[in-house]
């Protein structure tokens, strides 16, 4: 008899998937450097992944929601109290990737998406 053993990390102030939610396989957890971002096109969309510890990988929109440029997986990692947070390169407004809320004045939110790490794979949640 064989066993099959599935292991699922979320983070744990990670936003419930909405419904209608495709789940996308990205890349390997060990492709992902951590506290480093990269980025990835996910189903069309420029999506950037943070593995913040050992097997939590958040995830939000490549795109800066200020300027509309491709540079957020470049941003700074970091945190408010519990919160995990990246800086944006360009202008440095600073982003809660939990919620996407801009957490440096009345700045437009980053978008952010559910990510999963199944089975040593890390998986993208979008609207489906």
């Amino acid at each position: 008899m064989t066993t099959t053993l599935t292991t699922t990390t979320i983070a744990a102030d990670a936003p419930a998937p909405a419904a209608g939610t495709t789940w996308h396989d990205v890349c390997a957890l060990a492709d992902l450097e951590p506290l480093w971002g990269e980025a990835a096109r996910v189903a069309g969309r420029q999506v950037a992944l943070y593995r913040v510890d050992a097997m939590t990988v958040l995830a939000a929109d490549h795109r800066d929601p200020r300027t509309g440029a491709c540079v957020m997986a470049r941003g700074i990692l970091g945190s408010r109290g519990p919160a995990v947070t990246v800086a944006s390169p360009l202008h440095k407004e600073v982003y809660d990737l939990a919620t996407g809320r801009c957490l440096t004045g009345d700045g437009p939110a980053l978008p952010v998406h559910p990510a999963e790490v199944r089975d040593g794979r890390v998986l993208v949640g979008l609207p489906g």
